[in-house]
């Protein structure tokens, strides 16, 4: 079950605390905690992420808009009404340009106040989903035969608990659709689903991002940042290659998975978060386990359910169902001939999936008609090379060149195409500005420095 939204209840008048608790404990999507002072809720802040603060304006010591400035800082998704006495209206209005979602004033009326705690939350789900956009883009899983069939069934199944669940498969194949598969079929669907690919990042930075960190906890910490695990409460949080995590990090992730606490680098309060864990790998773990590298306590964990996904050389019956899928989305004008699909079915695809993608999309721009020809193919399907990988060296039939060489060529075609603008030159090759700069320092691609700072 997806959690409840938790509410937070600061005011210093007792009866107010008391009156407000009872009155949301009426609503079971409701969990309300109170505090009568500042320094009382702050010490609840550090151990439960609020959806909510209802904050009197008025508190003693520490104003509540001083503490308004605290939470926007320290928690900027958590969602502040303010409590306010008729007199202090406009200092109330002067809160919203602080951060403030909205302020009510004393006497309250219920259903007045309960609406506008619904639009808070309303509001915050919306924020986060904005901030989680960049992660979660979802896809369809394409394909009619009877294996990838079974597949999704069975990741239906498993969405409708709650247990973890481990995807087995090779770069290509789709896991984080799966994942995100389960997500959208299980009762979180309306909460974030957070993807983090834990083998793009070393052990500081990884840890930094699942848990977040406190502003100063090293150099580069200008400010405080909340965590993916926080991010994503309530939600999904998808582990890619977790088998890429370093037996430094193991551990910690271990104790978030069996307590779902945690606490920010640099941090001493412990923070708890309830989410959801779907992890993917491509490593054999149970051989990781055995060479020292992978802890068997924390395969048991991840591994509640699981999935193993085929490579697309064992369900080539999809690959038609692919291609029209791949061509609908990039071309609408352009379609296979009958033997350059036999090609693609011939090919062994040790880059799966991922790898049939960026052929149709080669294919698309090499092609002059509006039908794709087996010499616009970036594979050489004859038996002798089919299982190899290999590719046209200079676009022509007969030579042969690596893959990742192909895929240089086709970026430096793009940047000359789009006058080396990457954000255009991106977008064509369907892939994120990022990426497209890391694969320009990857392949070590020579770029005007002044088409550069144009971007």
């Amino acid at each position: 079950m997806a959690s409840r939204h938790h509410i937070l209840v600061v005011d210093d008048e007792e009866a107010i605390t008391y009156l407000l608790k009872t009155e949301l404990d009426d609503i079971p999507e409701f969990a309300t905690s109170v505090a009568n002072s500042v320094a009382e809720a702050m010490t609840l802040l550090q151990g439960q992420l609020y959806d909510l603060v209802l904050l009197d304006i008025k508190m003693p010591r520490v104003s509540g808009i001083e503490f308004l400035r605290h939470i926007k800082e320290q928690v900027p998704t958590t969602q502040v009404i303010m409590l306010t006495s008729m007199t202090d209206i406009r200092t109330a209005i002067e809160t919203t340009k602080l951060g403030a979602y909205d302020f009510i004033g004393k006497p309250y009326d219920t259903q007045q106040l309960i609406a506008a705690i619904w639009r808070a939350i309303e509001h915050r789900q919306l924020l986060i989903a904005r901030e989680a956009f960049q992660f979660y883009q979802p896809s369809a899983i394409i394909g009619s035969g009877k294996t990838i069939r079974e597949l999704i069934e069975k990741a239906k199944k498993f969405a409708a608990s709650e247990s973890f669940v481990l995807i087995h498969g090779a770069s290509g194949t789709g896991k984080e659709l799966f994942a995100q598969l389960i997500h959208r079929h299980s009762p979180r669907k309306e909460q974030p689903f957070i993807a983090v690919n834990c083998a793009a990042m070393p052990d500081q930075l990884l840890e930094s991002e699942l848990f977040g960190h406190e502003k100063g906890s090293f150099t580069s910490a200008i400010k405080t940042k909340q965590g993916l695990v926080e991010v994503a409460n309530g939600g999904t949080l998808f582990l890619d290659e977790v088998g890429d995590i370093s037996t430094t990090t193991q551990p910690k992730l271990l104790r978030f998975l069996e307590t779902g606490e945690f606490r920010r680098v640099g941090g001493t309060s412990t923070r708890k978060v309830d989410v959801r864990i779907v992890s993917a790998t491509n490593k054999n773990l149970e051989n990781e386990v055995k060479a020292g590298r992978f802890r068997e306590d924390l395969l048991y964990r991840l591994n509640v359910v699981s999935l193993k996904l085929p490579p697309l050389k064992d369900r080539k019956e999809d690959i038609a169902d692919l291609v029209n899928h791949f061509l609908a989305r990039k071309s609408k004008l352009k379609r296979l001939s009958p033997q350059a699909l036999q090609d693609l079915k011939s090919y062994d695809w040790p880059g799966n999936v991922r790898e049939l993608e960026h052929v149709i999309e080669g294919a698309i721009a090499l092609s002059h008609g509006d039908v794709i020809e087996p010499k616009d193919l970036w594979i050489n399907a004859s038996p002798e090379t089919k299982s190899t990988g290999t590719r046209p060296a200079d676009l022509s039939k007969d030579a042969v060149v690596p893959l990742k060489e192909m895929e240089r060529i086709m970026i430096e075609r793009g940047l000359k195409r789009f006058n080396y603008n990457r954000a255009k030159t991106a977008s064509a090759l369907g892939i994120t500005t990022k990426a497209l700069y890391l694969k320009i320092r990857r392949y070590k691609i020579k770029v005007p420095i002044l088409k550069l700072e144009e971007d």
